[in-house]
């Protein structure tokens, strides 16, 4: 296929994609992440999440993996920085009564110190400094990403 053929392809994609957050629902049918990976990051997570945990999911995107696994909202807070999804969380998570707040990753963490017994990071930028602060003591930081250069 040709690069000018392929840009059609993918320009007709995104017009009929109305992707909002990280909701790729409209190629289901043909790709799902989780068939490249040899573990099942959902199911890692639920493994060791408590009904009575507090939970921080970072860089969450829209929410739709957090929601996915989502044991207890009333315990369960989330961050996200990309502009886009910010409102999306603001009008998804919110009313379920987490605890949306708009931060990046990669920032100081907008909670109190020893605040979380698990954070899950999925794709995103973070501070080890910033997690051992957050974490409770024994909390668990689990993360899954990409790629083997800094990010």
């Amino acid at each position: 296929m040709d690069r000018q053929t392929l840009l059609k392809e993918w320009l007709h994609e995104q017009e009929i994609a109305h992707i909002k957050g990280w909701d790729f629902s409209h190629i289901h049918d043909r790709y799902k992440e989780e068939d490249d990976l040899p573990w099942d990051f959902r199911s890692i997570i639920k493994s060791y999440l408590r009904d009575t945990d507090d939970l921080l999911d970072m860089e969450t995107g829209g929410g739709e993996f957090l929601l996915s696994f989502l044991s207890d909202p009333e315990h369960t807070a989330a961050i996200e920085g990309y502009e886009l999804n910010i409102k999306i969380c603001e009008e998804r998570l919110l009313p379920l009564g987490i605890d949306f707040k708009a931060a990046d990753g990669g920032d100081p963490l907008p909670f109190e110190d020893h605040s979380f017994d698990i954070v899950t990071n999925r794709h995103g930028k973070y501070d080890i400094k910033e997690l051992k602060r957050v974490l409770k003591s024994g909390g668990l930081f689990l993360t899954q990403q990409v790629g083997c250069g800094k990010r």
